[in-house]
């Protein structure tokens, strides 16, 4: 049963992914067979998610079959399914409004595409991260204040102090619109006074990491390639920091978008 920090690392790595968490349910009613396991999860890099499991000991596959281990079973029965979280109260936040694009400035990772600057009022401070689970990807920043929404390629930032920015904008028109849907969600759930619990967050595949990543194959980080790096990423092995492109100008909006990923691996 894990018990040193090492072994607890590997636990909390294996628990900290959405296919993984729902390969644990599908066996808490008994045994599966991969094959059902793969027809209810997806096959994608499955054998990749049992091996982190086991690892874990958190399962155990034979000849085909996996089961819960007995840590596994104690492990499921400790922790609230999802549904049965409550929802954060939300009784003291006011409607909000969101004023005119006050800036569209060229893109700096894209010259086709601009970055916008607006505003939110009242602001909602603290607030904000209550809101986290209305967004399928999006995370509350501590150390900026800040709720960061990835839709696409664009990149939306809502600060505490009730700025607003966007990247990655392909027209004045898409920000406007974009806006808009985003004080409705918002507004919405205000007018409920209180945030859903966490939704079931959206799968990551190694693909959309590299997408994001310099392409270059430096070797900087260590690894032999940045498809490589990506599958390391994944696994919780590497960092984004040991990417040394990533700190450079050039890809500070891939920066961007691989730090909301990585909140969803």
């Amino acid at each position: 049963m894990p018990g040193n920090p090492n072994e607890i690392k590997l636990v909390n790595n294996a628990m900290a992914n959405v296919t993984r968490r729902k390969i644990m349910n599908f066996l808490a009613d008994g045994e599966r067979s991969t094959e059902e396991i793969g027809g209810e999860v997806g096959k994608t890099m499955l054998d990749y998610h049992l091996n982190l499991l086991q690892q874990a000991s958190l399962i155990e596959v034979k000849e085909g079959t996996a089961s819960l281990t007995e840590y596994g079973r104690n492990f499921l029965e400790g922790k609230p399914e999802k549904g049965e979280e409550k929802g954060a109260d939300l009784s003291q936040a006011k409607p909000v409004e969101i004023a005119e694009v006050k800036q569209l400035l060229p893109c700096i990772a894209d010259s086709t595409k601009f970055r916008t600057i607006a505003n939110m009022a009242p602001p909602l401070g603290g607030a904000l991260k209550t809101l986290e689970p209305l967004f399928p990807r999006g995370r509350y920043s501590d150390r900026i204040g800040a709720l960061i929404i990835q839709n696409g390629e664009v990149i939306t930032t809502i600060y505490g102090s009730g700025k607003v920015t966007m990247t990655m904008i392909k027209n004045e028109a898409e920000a406007k619109e974009m806006l808009e849907s985003l004080r409705g969600t918002i507004n919405e759930a205000i007018a409920k006074g209180v945030a859903p619990a966490p939704r079931e967050k959206v799968r990551v595949e190694p693909m959309e990491i590299y997408k994001y990543l310099p392409k270059t194959d430096c070797k900087e980080c260590g690894e032999q390639s940045c498809y490589t790096f990506a599958i390391k990423l994944m696994a919780g092995e590497v960092t984004l920091d040991k990417c040394t492109p990533l700190k450079t100008p050039e890809y500070a909006v891939n920066q961007e978008h691989l730090q909301v990923l990585s909140a969803y691996i």
